[in-house]
């Protein structure tokens, strides 16, 4: 059998760098950073990406791709095609992502599948993400009843099934309704089918949180409680994010339970049917 063909030269690595400056970057992360040969930066403020560019000498944003009226996923290819040019010419490159570098960033899931397939190393290295400031900043366990996350168009556009014994999370609220993926943020008109939508299964008086991870050590979370009918009329910007609470308990599914008794019993006894 003959020995695989080794890697090319040039490499993709995609690193999430956290959501607060300085604070939650691993230390792998900024070895790949500093190490790198080319670095493309992707980051919510300009003052994180600032602290970026202090890593190494060759940092290049991505944040001129996007443009209002410009398809979003344009810009997506636009930034994939920019990252793996440097890696074909045979460079080192690094993908700096806020947050985890795989939760709301096509290109880096795209640019590395691209690689992989053209016989470059390339590679993806978590990041601690806004849900998990969430978790943190609101004392949620998901575990305790479990947590639904959607994005809000893709909940507006097929057909899915919302759980109201979970919590519910939806994430770029901001630009719900957007089909043309053109716009920075959509209107208060636009919320109102979201809420429409969410009244099937919620009442209009229940209390949501609308959220917003810190960027900056010295900043504070956004923790605002309002009843879902309020929602449209909210200032809601693409990095704001709507948590529903659970509105029913969980339901005790009595067939199963009775199945699983069953098995209790018949393990006991020695034997398992």
């Amino acid at each position: 059998m003959p020995a695989p063909s080794p890697a090319r030269r040039g490499s993709l690595t995609c690193v999430g760098i956290g959501m607060t400056l300085g604070s939650h970057i691993s230390p792998l992360a900024r070895s790949h950073i500093e190490q790198a040969d080319v670095v493309f930066a992707a980051m919510s403020d300009g003052i994180v990406e600032q602290w970026v560019t202090g890593m190494n000498a060759d940092v290049r944003s991505l944040q001129p791709y996007y443009r209002e009226g410009k398809s979003r996923m344009t810009s997506y290819r636009e930034m994939v095609e920019a990252m793996l040019l440097e890696v074909r010419a045979g460079k080192k490159v690094v993908g700096a992502f806020y947050g985890h570098p795989g939760v709301f960033a096509w290109p880096a899931h795209k640019a590395i599948a691209i690689a992989r397939a053209e016989g470059f190393d390339a590679r993806m290295e978590p990041g601690i993400s806004a849900e998990d400031c969430l978790y943190a900043d609101l004392g949620i366990d998901p575990g305790r009843c479990g947590c639904q996350h959607y994005e809000a168009s893709q909940l507006l556009l097929y057909e899915r099934r919302i759980d109201p014994s979970a919590y519910l999370i939806l994430w770029q609220v901001g630009v719900a309704g957007d089909q043309s993926l053109t716009r920075f943020a959509t209107s208060a008109a636009y919320r109102q089918v979201l809420v429409d939508l969410l009244a099937k299964d919620y009442p209009l008086d229940h209390e949501i949180i609308l959220y917003r991870s810190v960027t900056l050590p010295i900043g504070q979370p956004l923790i605002e409680r309002i009843a879902l009918r309020e929602l449209p009329a909210c200032d809601v910007g693409m990095d704001v994010t709507v948590v529903l609470p659970p509105a029913r308990k969980l339901k005790p599914n009595r067939e199963i339970r009775a199945r699983l008794s069953v098995l209790d019993v018949l393990e006991k006894m020695g034997g398992c049917a």
